[in-house]
């Protein structure tokens, strides 16, 4: 269950002028924009930070009740002389907003943001955790490099959270991870359990049982488990229809096109780039499958298909393990495991009618867990805007497992 480790806010003041930042236009709009509504319905002028924002993008944020504002950050990468200007004008952005507080998600803008915020004398700062990402993956054997990315991210995590109101977890185990390395303290941490989905919007669709079809969304990156899907697709081509959901990424562990059109063109995967509505894409699928062996916070993906009512198979890590009762809503299989994953995806192929039962048992799931009204009164009621805000009700608590 969510718990807040710390206190309430209690002297605070009175949050109106608010900046979120982001390093992606899109997470605005899919991942906070309900979150953004409810911080606009309180009275509060927010300010949405991203480098990215196209036309659409500007129009949809604004749709939101806020007001977009571009800067320069690179999303992925250590580019020391670039983040520093980008650093310096976001300084510049910040102190002249005369801003109540920050909100900040995604490493480079809770160090950059929260720091840039500090400088301009923002005393309210608030920070997300999305998962401990690529950086603190535990390589049996890794190298050097990997050691000083992550000491140097260390150290800039600990200068960015430096004085932060309250830090928000999605799982546990990110938060035992930042306070036993010293980046939060116990009473700065809020656990959410997820950042949650319009259970309204992301409603249960008929159950597909044949041809039993495995869907995997997320950014194409080699840590989230696209090779190992794809390695399973190949294996079971003859017995059922593999979907692959995503674009390539600026980040360098991304599949690139080459490789997504070879596969489209052998006929293992039918493959689909990026798209802003994934719902007729789960409603085709029996089975959402996310191979991840990334540090994931509670993975988007799988909040979305479990309230669409679709068994889940994911990995046995940080985040994706908090989806999954197992044997009820769906498997967990090792990392990199590709033996492990096909075995799983057999006991759908070999029994469908589980699609149907662990399906509901999902959707059940979804609404104890998942529902983005009730992760987002845990956020604004611990930075003191609860009482502003109407109550939501809460969706319904019965359910296949506890």
């Amino acid at each position: 269950m969510p718990e807040r480790l710390g206190s309430g806010i209690g002297d605070a003041k009175t949050i109106r002028r608010l900046a979120l930042i982001s390093s992606q236009a899109f997470s605005i709009i899919n991942f906070r924009g309900d979150l953004i509504r409810e911080w606009v319905g309180a009275g509060v002028s927010v300010f949405a930070f991203a480098p990215d924002y196209d036309a659409d993008s500007l129009a949809k944020v604004r749709a939101l009740g806020a007001e977009p504002i571009e800067y320069a950050l690179s999303r992925v990468g250590m580019t020391p002389l670039a983040d520093v200007r980008a650093l310096a004008r976001l300084w510049l952005d910040v102190r002249r907003l005369r801003l109540d507080a920050t909100f900040t998600y995604f490493i480079k803008p809770v160090i950059y943001g929260n720091f840039a915020a500090r400088l301009a004398g923002v005393r309210q700062r608030f920070s997300i955790v999305e998962g401990a990402g690529y950086v603190f993956i535990d390589e049996e054997h890794e190298s050097w490099s990997r050691r000083l990315l992550r000491e140097l991210v260390l150290r800039l995590y600990r200068l960015g959270l430096k004085g932060v109101e309250r830090v928000f977890f999605l799982n546990r185990e990110d938060l035992k991870q930042f306070v036993d390395h010293g980046l939060a303290s116990p009473e700065c941490c809020v656990m959410i359990g997820g950042i949650g989905v319009d259970l309204t919007h992301f409603s249960p669709a008929p159950v597909v049982e044949r041809p039993v079809t495995f869907v995997l969304i997320a950014r194409l990156l080699a840590e989230k488990g696209v090779r190992e899907f794809v390695a399973a697709a190949r294996a079971l081509n003859r017995c059922a229809h593999f979907v692959l959901v995503g674009g390539p990424d600026a980040n360098p562990s991304s599949v690139d096109r080459a490789e997504l059109d070879a596969w489209s063109r052998e006929g293992v995967v039918e493959w689909h780039d990026h798209v802003d509505d994934v719902r007729p894409l789960i409603a085709r699928s029996s089975v959402l499958v996310l191979p991840s062996w990334y540090r994931e916070g509670v993975p988007r993906s799988i909040q979305e298909a479990m309230a669409m009512g679709r068994p889940i198979i994911t990995t046995d890590m940080p985040g994706c393990r908090d989806t999954v009762v197992v044997g009820e809503n769906g498997f967990l299989v090792p990392p990199r495991d590709v033996e492990a994953l096909i075995a799983a995806m057999r006991r759908f192929i070999d029994d469908p009618t589980l699609v149907a039962r662990m399906g509901a048992c999902s959707r059940q799931l979804a609404e104890q867990r998942f529902d983005v009204h009730r992760s987002n009164r845990l956020i604004l009621s611990a930075m003191g805007l609860e009482q502003r805000t109407q109550p939501c009700g809460l969706a319904g608590r019965s359910g296949c497992a506890k």
